[in-house]
């Protein structure tokens, strides 16, 4: 069965959200593990909407974080170290047909218009990792198109395709 809003069978778009939320998750953990690349580069460029809210709109154990730059200095100055391993995620396409602003989109066939609702859950570890206790983790990720992907209409190494426009963590209990 084809889509009428995007033209792709569903098998189709659950294979693209599906293996855009496992690139995912596997690149922002080990990014959250090693450290060794920004947080910011898998969000969208901070703005404000109406209303005085800003975007990305992180929450992190019921704190808004004002952007990904003060979530990554929260980790740097308060967090020693940490070590997440993922249990599970589950995606599910939330628009099929999210267009960039100022962008044209992706062709509609490629199915890179999407939105994507992202849930993870998994097991946390904040400080030494060989004293520190293992904790449950739940956290859920709206992800949209790069507008700097979709502009340039193809992959280079260092620009994601999805980026986080909203983030709910929690730690489980």
């Amino acid at each position: 069965m084809t889509g009428p809003d995007h033209g792709l069978d569903h098998a189709t778009t659950i294979k693209i959200s599906t293996n855009a939320t496992q690139y995912f998750v596997e690149s922002y953990y080990a990014a959250l593990n090693t450290r060794q690349e920004p947080l910011s580069s898998f969000y969208i460029t901070p703005c404000a909407m109406s209303g005085g809210k800003f975007l990305p709109s992180i929450s992190f154990n019921g704190e808004q974080i004002r952007n990904a730059t003060v979530l990554q200095a929260r980790f740097e100055d308060q967090i020693s170290a940490a070590y997440y391993e993922v249990k599970s995620y589950d995606s599910h396409v939330v628009n099929p047909n999210y267009v960039a602003e100022g962008t044209g989109g992706w062709p509609a066939k490629t199915g890179k218009n999407m939105t994507i609702l992202a849930a993870v859950s998994g097991c946390v570890k904040f400080g030494n990792i060989d004293e520190a206790k293992q904790r449950g983790f739940s956290e859920t990720f709206l992800l949209i198109p790069n507008p700097v992907a979709a502009a340039n209409k193809q992959r280079a190494k260092d620009v994601k395709e999805w980026l986080i426009q909203t983030q709910n963590f929690r730690i489980v209990v």
